[in-house]
């Protein structure tokens, strides 16, 4: 007997919630019942189809959706979210999961009450090449140092988007939560310290944003990490790329591709090489063996990871998966980097 498609209802079509509008169309677990967006945008034709509500609350108690799916700006995420799971849904929601931990943590609660799943937009969690690049530091063993950065040079539409996501986030949250993540995935040691600092580079941003921020999180094993991400037209393409983990047995990186261009959303997962260096020498000192590159043949491309996105929120619906360490992994995430944008505000560090 086949099981009926889950009836979604999705809101925000900027480029991600339409990438996962593609990928619940093109599932044939899903149905589609709605999309809402405030304006009517320019819609792939696969969409067009489907009627677009101006408000979130009313097309939820018009539809009555099995799942809502989430890409609003992150000041609405916490409200939506609490408000599906209070009418009987499952939800996926884009990071960052809510603009405050206290939201995040009220989310988790409204999921936990209602015994709905709650599905977090971790888009490197689902990619092939990250995951490797994670079992691979994971065999380095501790202490590490985490290099990361997600510079992008933006300009025109794109520059829009970034200054309308600032109204509510600042780059290193918006972003950071990502590789915060990914730090935490492969440490699993708790994080103690945070510190910020940030710079606002434009005078087309709120006096009290900042476009350009990079944090520093120190482990309680000792561990430490940096992250950087800066948005604008300002923004050097040299600074765009770094994906470092070192540690005392030797470091995993990713080496781009050198014609990779920041504004290509595509090119902020895929990892073209994975290259493993072992610290190990001989009696004379010298290493023992050379670097070696894994090459990261038939990556997905950003649409591929969101439809494996959306399989998994599929199968965590019909499997019962257990997400108490994926919502708990979500909220440490966004504790660090909403730390970092407080130390950037005050100037001092915070304990965590």
């Amino acid at each position: 007997m086949t099981e009926k498609p889950i009836r979604v209802l999705v809101a925000g079509l900027g480029n991600m919630g339409r990438s996962h509008a593609l990928a619940y169309h093109n599932n044939p677990g899903f149905e589609i019942v709605g999309l809402v967006n405030r304006s009517t945008p320019k819609l792939e034709r696969e969409l067009q189809a489907y009627t677009i509500y101006p408000e979130f609350m009313t097309a939820l108690a018009e539809l009555k959706p099995d799942l809502c799916s989430i890409s609003t700006y992150s000041d609405s995420h916490a409200d939506y979210a609490v408000a599906a799971f209070e009418a009987g849904c499952d939800v996926f929601v884009e990071k960052p999961l809510a603009t405050t931990v206290a939201d995040a943590e009220r989310v988790v609660a409204a999921a936990t009450k209602a015994g709905r799943k709650l599905v977090i937009g971790y888009i490197l969690r689902h990619h092939p090449s990250w995951m490797k690049l994670i079992a691979e530091a994971r065999k380095l063993g501790p202490p590490y140092v985490f290099r990361m950065n997600l510079n992008q040079q933006s300009s025109g539409p794109t520059w829009a988007t970034h200054k309308s996501l600032m109204q509510t986030t600042s780059p290193i949250v918006d972003c950071g939560v990502h590789y915060v993540d990914v730090m935490c995935q492969i440490t699993d040691a708790r994080a103690v310290e945070v510190r910020g600092m940030g710079l606002r580079l434009s005078d087309e941003i709120a006096a009290d944003m900042y476009n350009y921020g990079q944090l520093q999180v120190l482990f309680e094993d000792g561990s430490v990490g940096w992250y950087e991400a800066g948005w604008g037209p300002m923004i050097s393409e040299t600074a765009f790329f770094v994906k470092d983990v070192m540690s005392p047995k030797g470091a995993v990186s990713i080496v781009m591709d050198p014609n990779a261009k920041s504004d290509d959303i595509d090119t902020h997962t895929k990892t073209s090489v994975i290259r493993l260096h072992t610290a190990e020498t001989g009696p004379d000192g010298k290493f023992i063996r050379p670097d070696q590159d894994m090459r990261m043949t038939g990556e997905p491309d950003h649409q591929a990871l969101c439809d494996l996105e959306q399989a998994f929120m599929l199968r965590a619906i019909r499997e019962d998966l257990n997400l108490d360490r994926h919502m708990a992994d979500a909220v440490a995430s966004l504790r660090i980097c909403l730390a970092a944008d407080e130390s950037v505000r005050t100037g001092q560090p915070v304990r965590l």
